[in-house]
């Protein structure tokens, strides 16, 4: 009988107990959550859409239970499966936010929308961040509403004669001001891949693009299946699932 064999993953970096310092609306569907801890005390973030777990309290109770990395995910001593989303993280060390996309039926929403200041969480990372490649001369940006933070601090990133161009999926209320980039032009779209398939990408160009994982998968296709771009001109991540919930790997809830 053949023997099935686990693939194990790389044990993240360990979660650090840290504080709710305050809570900050930014839109109707966005809330600033910042964090404060001595644990932060070595967490440095120093590339620019990187990205770092958060831990919550399981509902319903409010109590932090740290998990365990089992090989392949973090477990609670009782075998289930803690509440852990990963978000883009600004600042580092003595304090920590993350930008929580407000909607209905996610329990980071659910759990920020009554937050106080010294709730316990706890964070692990930070995780990859982007590379800036000064050889590339035009930037193209698409992402939903969870892709916001990443986007913003990439045009701070940027150097200003950088071209850039930003597409960004969101609801009317969910919009907000960007980073100021020289160079940059930003619209406002309902579909991601429309506006990266009209876009010219020549050997000089990168394309960075994150939100729903399946509305990455379909750019993902379009720009290395249907158009041959190499894989080094593009970057894809998958920040959420629909129909997800449960997942303590999702980014932005």
């Amino acid at each position: 009988m053949a023997v099935m064999s686990v693939r194990m993953r790389r044990e993240p970096p360990r979660f650090r107990v840290v504080h709710v310092r305050g809570v900050e609306p930014l839109t109707p569907c966005m809330v600033r959550v910042t964090f404060a801890g001595s644990e932060l005390k070595g967490l440095v973030v120093d590339q620019p859409a990187a990205s770092a777990r958060l831990l919550l309290p399981s509902p319903p109770t409010r109590e932090l239970v740290i998990p365990t990395w089992s090989g392949n995910e973090f477990l609670l001593p009782d075998g289930q499966r803690p509440v852990i989303r990963t978000f883009t993280p600004l600042g580092s060390e003595s304090e920590l936010a993350f930008d929580v996309v407000i909607h209905d039926g996610g329990i980071a929403s659910e759990w920020v929308s009554v937050a106080e200041t010294g709730d316990p969480a706890a964070v692990s990372g930070p995780g990859r961040g982007f590379v800036v490649d000064p050889a590339v001369e035009r930037y193209v940006l698409a992402g939903d509403e969870s892709a916001i933070p990443a986007i913003r601090q990439l045009l701070d990133a940027l150097a200003p004669a950088t071209a850039v161009t930003v597409f960004l999926d969101a609801r009317p209320e969910a919009r907000q001001e960007l980073s100021r980039h020289p160079n940059a032009t930003v619209e406002w779209t309902g579909s991601l891949l429309a506006a990266v398939r009209d876009q010219e990408i020549t050997p000089r160009s990168h394309v960075w693009a994150a939100g729903e994982a399946a509305a990455m998968q379909a750019i993902r296709r379009h720009l290395f299946e249907e158009r041959s771009v190499p894989r080094r001109q593009a970057t894809i991540r998958g920040y959420w699932k629909h129909g997800s919930a449960g997942d303590n790997d999702v980014e932005g809830d």
